[in-house]
């Protein structure tokens, strides 16, 4: 396994959650539809079927990761761009006068401001629904908050800053008891554990959280679902996302998938599991008493661990430690920081949210560096 250069001569990099590098088997995949495969998907002869055929194959590969078939995927242009097609696609073509979304606070920002937007402009009620101290959404809670307005409810499957894995088969349940779209933002999920996406009516993919660029991304749609194209012109990606496609980027994501799908059969995420443990252990033996985990101890991702050590800020910690790369999750806002909102919405006091490090590993983590990163943090924490 080759590793991208970008890796060699940096710092540890432990922030996998922000953004992977491109894997080289991606990077080399994608190279001939920058150079020679230059066609148009939509033209009829031999430079187009070229390019039609590696759009098609890409869309076979991100279904089969999905567990689903080709018909359901289209591209688009990131995560963001997905989970908009998804919610405003949804609530215009429902027709409903005063449309009702269900949420949760947690979510990506591209959900969140989605559905302000939809209220602000097209009368639309968005509930938002609790979390529990792990950043959990209780079903129950879903279900007592459907009305016979409900057309949309979107949960994320997996928290970007704690790793959390939202109960989203049960919450799925009750929206489809209910003749209610669900959508799932998957966009940390999918790659990084198994993942059948034919539950669900709605589903985004990221290419830049599973080794291929940025700038890709799909959503998974379930046939039968209406929605409102976001960009309207040719009639490509079945109708819903107009713009002559990008060849090269989307066979970067089905490589990316196809790669993950092999990953995830061999077991990649136990190997990542253990090196997670054994930094949080590392850490809880040098620090004893001070290190706390952020989010569920089992239920979330097996390469996420969001910690508050006592006595520290995590953006100060980072800011003086430059031999690995992580990130806090909270926000700056003309120098004054503040807790990540993910963690405020789960009930943690501010002192502990301020002193928040998400340390997210990827395919490239070793235990070397887990080791030594370790070390650094132990000895800015002392």
């Amino acid at each position: 396994m080759t590793v991208p250069r970008g890796l060699l001569d940096g710092p540890i990099y432990l922030d996998y959650n922000a953004t992977t590098p491109i894997d080289p088997v991606v990077t080399e995949a994608m190279l001939p539809y920058l150079t020679a495969e230059f066609g148009n998907p939509s033209s009829t002869h031999h430079y187009g079927r070229e390019s039609r055929v590696a759009v098609d194959h890409a869309r076979d590969q991100v279904a089969a990761l999905l567990g689903t078939s080709a018909e359901r995927i289209v591209f688009t242009g990131s995560g963001s761009e997905a989970d908009n097609l998804a919610i405003r696609g949804t609530v215009l073509a429902s027709g409903v006068d005063r449309p009702h979304v269900i949420t949760q606070p947690t979510e990506h920002p591209a959900v969140l401001q989605a559905c302000e937007a939809l209220r602000r402009r097209h009368n639309a009620d968005v509930t938002f629904l609790p979390v529990d101290s792990n950043g959990l959404v209780d079903p129950d809670d879903l279900a007592a908050a459907i009305t016979p307005g409900t057309v949309l409810v979107s949960i994320m499957a997996a928290n970007n800053e704690t790793g959390a894995l939202q109960p989203i088969d049960e919450l799925a349940r009750v929206a489809r008891e209910h003749s209610v779209v669900f959508h799932t933002d998957a966009a940390q999920a999918i790659g990084k554990i198994p993942f059948d996406a034919t539950e669900y009516d709605l589903v985004t993919v990221v290419g830049h959280k599973m080794y291929a660029p940025k700038g890709i991304g799909a959503l998974c749609i379930r046939p039968g679902v209406p929605l409102e194209p976001l960009v309207y012109g040719g009639g490509q990606e079945h109708g819903l996302r107009a713009g002559t496609e990008n060849v090269a980027l989307a066979v970067a994501l089905g490589t990316a998938a196809e790669l993950a799908a092999k990953d995830l059969a061999s077991g990649g995420y136990d190997r990542i599991r253990a090196l997670r443990d054994r930094l949080h252990q590392l850490l809880v033996t040098a620090l004893p008493g001070r290190v706390h985990l952020n989010g569920p101890e089992t239920a979330r991702l097996p390469n996420t661990l969001n910690i508050s050590i006592d006595g520290i800020v995590g953006h100060e910690l980072l800011d003086t430690t430059t031999e690995f790369a992580a990130s806090t999750g909270s926000a700056c806002h003309s120098g004054q920081h503040e807790p990540s909102p993910v963690l405020t919405a789960m009930g943690m006091p501010s002192g502990r949210g301020l002193g928040a490090l998400r340390l997210s590993l990827g395919r490239w983590t070793t235990g070397e560096q887990i080791d030594q990163a370790a070390h650094h943090i132990i000895a800015a924490a002392s």
